[in-house]
Protein backbone atom coordinates (compact mmCIF):
# COMPACT_ATOMS: atom_id res chain seq x y z
CA UNK A 1 0.00 0.00 0.00
CA UNK A 2 2.81 2.14 1.03
CA UNK A 3 4.26 1.37 -2.72
CA UNK A 4 1.02 2.71 -4.42
CA UNK A 5 0.89 5.78 -2.51
CA UNK A 6 4.47 6.87 -3.39
CA UNK A 7 3.84 6.15 -7.57
CA UNK A 8 0.70 8.16 -6.94
CA UNK A 9 2.98 10.97 -5.10
CA UNK A 10 5.96 11.44 -7.26
CA UNK A 11 3.36 10.64 -10.06
CA UNK A 12 1.71 13.98 -8.60
CA UNK A 13 4.11 15.59 -8.82
CA UNK A 14 6.03 14.76 -11.99
CA UNK A 15 2.82 15.83 -13.94
CA UNK A 16 3.47 17.71 -17.05
CA UNK A 17 2.68 21.31 -15.78
CA UNK A 18 5.46 22.93 -18.25
CA UNK A 19 2.59 23.40 -20.65
CA UNK A 20 -0.38 26.01 -20.74
CA UNK A 21 -3.25 25.31 -19.35
CA UNK A 22 -6.13 25.49 -21.46
CA UNK A 23 -8.06 28.57 -19.92
CA UNK A 24 -4.52 30.74 -20.19
CA UNK A 25 -4.53 29.50 -23.98
CA UNK A 26 -8.01 30.62 -24.36
CA UNK A 27 -7.75 33.77 -21.71
CA UNK A 28 -4.60 34.46 -24.59
CA UNK A 29 -6.72 34.20 -27.51
CA UNK A 30 -9.60 36.33 -26.24
CA UNK A 31 -12.49 33.41 -26.61
CA UNK A 32 -16.18 34.14 -25.67
CA UNK A 33 -19.36 32.13 -26.14
CA UNK A 34 -19.37 29.13 -28.35
CA UNK A 35 -15.58 29.13 -29.86
CA UNK A 36 -14.62 29.17 -26.10
CA UNK A 37 -16.98 26.28 -25.15
CA UNK A 38 -15.32 24.44 -28.11
CA UNK A 39 -12.19 25.15 -28.05
CA UNK A 40 -12.36 24.06 -23.96
CA UNK A 41 -14.12 20.79 -25.19
CA UNK A 42 -11.28 19.93 -27.83
CA UNK A 43 -8.86 21.02 -25.11
CA UNK A 44 -10.13 18.85 -22.29
CA UNK A 45 -10.32 15.50 -24.64
CA UNK A 46 -7.15 16.08 -26.23
CA UNK A 47 -5.61 16.48 -22.32
CA UNK A 48 -7.24 13.32 -21.29
CA UNK A 49 -6.05 11.23 -23.69
CA UNK A 50 -2.81 12.52 -23.28
CA UNK A 51 -2.96 11.84 -19.32
CA UNK A 52 -4.25 8.36 -19.97
CA UNK A 53 -1.01 7.87 -22.44
CA UNK A 54 0.97 9.11 -19.46
CA UNK A 55 -0.43 6.99 -16.78
CA UNK A 56 -0.61 3.88 -18.84
CA UNK A 57 4.09 4.52 -19.76
CA UNK A 58 3.88 4.83 -16.13
CA UNK A 59 1.97 1.12 -15.94
CA UNK A 60 -0.16 2.84 -13.32
CA UNK A 61 -3.02 0.81 -12.57
CA UNK A 62 -6.82 1.39 -10.56
CA UNK A 63 -6.87 4.06 -8.20
CA UNK A 64 -3.03 5.23 -8.89
CA UNK A 65 -4.39 5.60 -12.89
CA UNK A 66 -7.13 7.37 -11.43
CA UNK A 67 -5.58 9.75 -9.53
CA UNK A 68 -3.11 10.65 -11.80
CA UNK A 69 -5.81 11.13 -14.50
CA UNK A 70 -7.58 13.56 -12.93
CA UNK A 71 -4.67 15.68 -11.58
CA UNK A 72 -2.95 15.87 -14.81
CA UNK A 73 -6.35 16.66 -16.55
CA UNK A 74 -7.02 19.14 -14.08
CA UNK A 75 -3.25 20.78 -14.25
CA UNK A 76 -4.06 20.43 -18.25
CA UNK A 77 -7.59 22.56 -18.20
CA UNK A 78 -6.15 24.99 -15.41
CA UNK A 79 -8.79 24.30 -12.68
Amino acid sequence: MKRIGLVVLISLLTAGTAAASCKSEASGKKLAGAALTSFMTKCETDAKASCDKSAMDKKLAGAAQSSFTKKCVSDAVGN
